[in-house]
Formats: structure tokens, C-alpha cells, sequence
């Protein structure tokens, strides 16, 4: 930014020292400043980078805003030499912003995928995948599955929207079908404990996923009217 502002202000200087041969207004300057700044940065050696690139597009807006205040004044040639280094620094604009693209890598940027962030939150941090296995549940620690399952339910129901309330329902499906699996191993009392949170999550699952899905077509509803 140092170096831009250096050469280009060096190229400025120059343009003062010519105007100040004779009265110019302040339409005129503004003008005269709009010009120079592009031919200016015509005349730099371009680095395509976008952090570059930026240090020069504010100091032409900037310049061309206030030109854009002050011109009405200006005589018709005059007005056509700014609009010349308007389409100039469109060009540039264009040249510069292809090479940026060719140097500079592309940044993609992924949204996570909500059913993998609900189950991250349900079940810990990539246990359970797209695969849906639920191999990790055993007889041993069933209920803790279960237990953490149904808090972490509780603890955001009021926050879950129509879908999380559809996957939370197909996890949970799983969730049942592996306990068939290993419930004949399970520990003395894990099995009445299990039915206790099997409640929790029905109860809460009763009332508060139908209220969720009543709100969000009640806004679609209001929403089309």
C-alpha cells in the first residue's frame, strides 16, 4: 500500500505542479485527479493480488465520488475525458481481476451438512457417519448413549427445526435398532433405565416437534399471503 500510494502520489504531484500554471476550479482538479489516478496506475507495475488490487480500487472510488459531485460545471470535453478514463479503468479493472484469478487459489467454502452436525452433537464427533453405523453401541455403554441422547435433545429442543426433528427421529430408529441387538447383554438395570429416557424423548419429541413444524407453516402461510 506504502509503495502504491508513493508512486501514485508521485504521478499527482506532477499533475498539480501542471494545473497550477493556470486557475483550474475545483471541478476541474477533481476531474484532472480522476484522470491522473488512472493513467497512473496504467503506468505501475501490476502485482495480481487481490489485497493490491483493493488499495487501488479505494483510491479510485474515492477520487471518482468526489468528482461526481463537482461536475456539473465542467465543459462537455471535459466530462468525456473523465468517462474515457472511467471505461480506461474498467479495462484495467478487467485485467487485473482475471489475473488475480489465475494466480491467487480458489477458496471454497463448505456449509456443514446439518444431519452430520446433529449427530456430531448427539453422539460425539464423527461416531456416527453418513454410513449410519451404530457398531460403536455396545451392551457396555448403551445407556450413556442413550442418557447423552436424550439430555442433549432436551437441553435444544426449542431451537431444532422441522428437519433436525426428522433426523433426530431416523437416529433415533437406529438408535432402537441397535439396542435390539445387544439388549440381551445389557447390565442388570440398564434396561428400565433406557425406558425411562425412552419416555423423556417421546414426551418432548410430542410436544415440542408437531409445535415446530405448526410454526414453520404458519410462517410459510404468512410468508405467501
Amino acid at each position: 500500500m506504502k509503495k502504491i500510494n508513493v508512486l501514485i502520489g508521485a504521478a499527482l504531484v506532477v499533475t498539480g505542479f501542471t494545473a497550477c500554471k493556470s486557475t483550474v476550479t475545483e471541478a476541474q482538479q477533481d476531474a484532472i485527479n480522476v484522470n491522473s489516478y488512472v493513467d497512473s496506475i496504467e503506468a505501475l507495475t501490476p502485482v495480481y493480488t487481490s489485497a493490491y488490487w483493493s488499495d487501488l480500487e479505494n483510491g479510485y472510488q474515492v477520487r471518482v465520488a468526489k468528482s461526481n459531485t463537482t461536475n456539473a460545471t465542467l465543459t462537455a470535453s471535459e466530462k468525456a475525458k473523465v468517462e474515457e478514463s472511467k471505461v480506461q479503468y474498467v479495462a484495467l479493472k478487467n485485467t487485473y481481476e482475471i489475473k488475480i484469478k489465475e494466480t491467487e487459489p480458489v477458496v471454497v467454502v463448505t456449509t456443514p451438512d446439518f444431519r452430520q452436525v446433529l449427530r456430531n452433537k448427539l453422539f460425539g464427533e464423527g461416531v456416527v457417519g453418513s454410513d449410519m453405523s451404530f457398531a460403536f453401541a455396545t451392551s457396555e455403554n448403551l445407556l450413556s448413549i442413550y442418557r447423552n441422547f436424550v439430555n442433549t435433545v432436551a437441553d435444544n429442543k426449542n431451537n431444532y427445526s422441522r428437519e433436525d426433528w426428522d433426523e433426530i427421529k431416523v437416529l433415533y430408529e437406529a438408535l432402537d435398532t441397535r439396542k435390539n441387538t445387544v439388549e440381551k447383554d445389557l447390565p442388570k438395570g440398564d434396561n428400565n433405565k433406557i425406558a425411562g429416557l425412552k419416555i423423556k424423548f417421546s414426551t418432548i419429541k410430542a410436544t415440542h416437534r408437531g409445535g415446530t413444524k405448526g410454526e414453520e407453516n404458519k410462517a410459510a402461510k404468512e410468508k405467501a399471503e
